[in-house]
């Protein structure tokens, strides 16, 4: 509780100094244990309450709880209640095999799946020494799978962020727009999200037959939608000036609060993970890492749509380069390493091959035995430590893996992009009007999932 400076209402728990060392005049609190809207605020002479928004919101992209204290319509505190979403992945990580962790990860931030399969797989690579052996087929489908991930989130921040202001066509675009890329999703991996289809060594399997044709036709009708949403955002009056110095945050304010992805870019900064420590082949694709000056709402909604478009720009030389590579692996050789070794699509799903089946079953007691062992027990990783970036739609994903040379990870930890700029809502919300707190939260796109892990 807290207690005015004035002696006669003091806390008998008090131990803050007299009210006389404060000056003449000025009122002092101490807080000191219970909710922040339990502080009392008697001395100020001043209306102002304390109002949750959140955590069952949808203007909070999640459980996300924010405390505002208000004064009129102005916001004069904001602070972040977190872990209404938490789910223990990082620990349940140290008691699944190194393959297995990649099943919790994509559960973290459940919009950009592939960016945690692609950053942990990566991080385990590195510690069992393979990066060099990953085949190319396998880096360009990650790649292909990432950049196409990139712009279905964008097209969830934009549209979520248009229905909070009331502009209901721009979520239903966005979302239009989003199944296209699900369909694709579904196609190879078999699911709509939660993929696991990134693995230590490559991917699950390789993409169905026709499947770069599948791509090639859905990629009008993206660019048709992304256009449409331009035409309805960035050159409507109403939702510009309902953006425009809302939410600012400069490049100093950026550098303080650790905050990257297109937050930092629209404050004029290029920094950029595939630019700045390329993965997976990213320095030998073609694209442009768009930035702004004006680093308000308004220059992020503009960056994200730019972003799209050239992560498109991205999936067309991925496409090209796997009509180039047609039957090539899709995982590691070492089948040591290598899981799942082969899978086929047949008319009861997808699993082993026949091939493979037929050859554990009825050839090969070694390799049977080596399979059960592989499947059961994982692989174990030379001990040692990493630490992995990756390029996610919200900023830069990193992932620290820790082995002591067993089966199982001793620790995983994921520097989630999410979690870093929400540091941010209180600069971006405080002074401004209630209103425009939606706005800003919208701008900063957080996930959840992702901060709560």
């Amino acid at each position: 509780m807290s207690a005015p400076a004035d002696h006669a209402h003091r806390a008998p728990h008090s131990t803050r100094p007299p009210a006389e060392d404060y000056g003449p005049g000025v009122p002092g609190f101490e807080a000191s244990g219970g909710d922040w809207d339990e502080i009392a605020r008697e001395a100020i002479g001043e209306e102002r309450i304390i109002v949750n928004m959140g955590p069952q919101h949808p203007s909070t992209h999640g459980v996300l709880r924010l405390m505002l204290e208000i004064d009129g319509e102005t916001v004069t505190e904001a602070r972040c209640g977190i872990g209404y979403l938490h789910t223990g992945i990082e620990k349940n990580m140290e008691f699944r095999t190194w393959t297995q962790g990649t099943t919790f990860c994509t559960r973290m931030d459940y919009l950009a799946p592939l960016f945690q399969e692609t950053a942990y797989c990566l991080g385990t690579e590195r510690l069992l020494g393979i990066t060099d052996d990953v085949p190319e087929r396998a880096s360009v489908i990650r790649v292909l799978m990432m950049e196409l991930n990139r712009v279905a989130s964008h097209l969830v921040c934009l549209g979520t962020g248009g229905n909070e202001m009331g502009a209901t066509t721009v979520m239903t675009i966005g979302f239009t727009a989003r199944e296209e890329i699900l369909r694709l999703f579904e196609a190879i991996t078999g699911l709509r999200m939660n993929h696991a289809y990134v693995r230590p060594g490559g991917v699950a399997t390789d993409t169905p037959e026709g499947f770069t044709d599948q791509v090639r036709a859905a990629l009008p009708n993206i660019r048709g939608y992304l256009g449409q949403l331009g035409d309805l955002m960035l050159a409507n009056p109403i939702f510009k000036s309902r953006l425009t110095d809302v939410g600012v945050l400069n490049l100093a304010g950026c550098f303080a609060l650790g905050i990257t992805g297109p937050v930092l870019r629209s404050a004029g900064h290029p920094y950029d993970v595939r630019k700045a420590f390329p993965y997976s082949g990213y320095e030998t694709y073609d694209f442009d890492v768009p930035t702004d000056t004006a680093a308000d709402s308004y220059s992020r909604v503009v960056l994200r749509l730019e972003e799209c478009y050239q992560s498109l720009k991205i999936v067309e030389q991925c496409l090209a380069r796997l009509d180039d590579t047609v039957g090539d692996r899709v995982m590691v050789a070492d089948k040591k390493i290598a899981w799942p070794a082969q899978l086929a699509v047949g008319s009861d799903g997808q699993g082993n091959s026949l091939d493979h089946i037929r050859h554990i079953m009825g050839t090969s007691m070694e390799a049977l035995i080596h399979h059960f062992k592989l499947v059961t027990e994982g692989f174990g990783v030379p001990a040692g430590q990493t630490w992995q970036t990756v390029e996610h739609p919200r900023g830069e994903l990193g992932v620290h893996l820790v082995s002591d040379g067993g089966t199982r990870p001793y620790r995983a930890h994921f520097r989630d992009p999410s979690f870093n700029n929400l540091q941010a809502v209180s600069v971006l919300c405080e002074g401004g009007q209630v209103a425009d707190v939606v706005v800003a939260v919208a701008s900063l796109d957080p996930v959840l999932g992702g901060v709560d892990r």
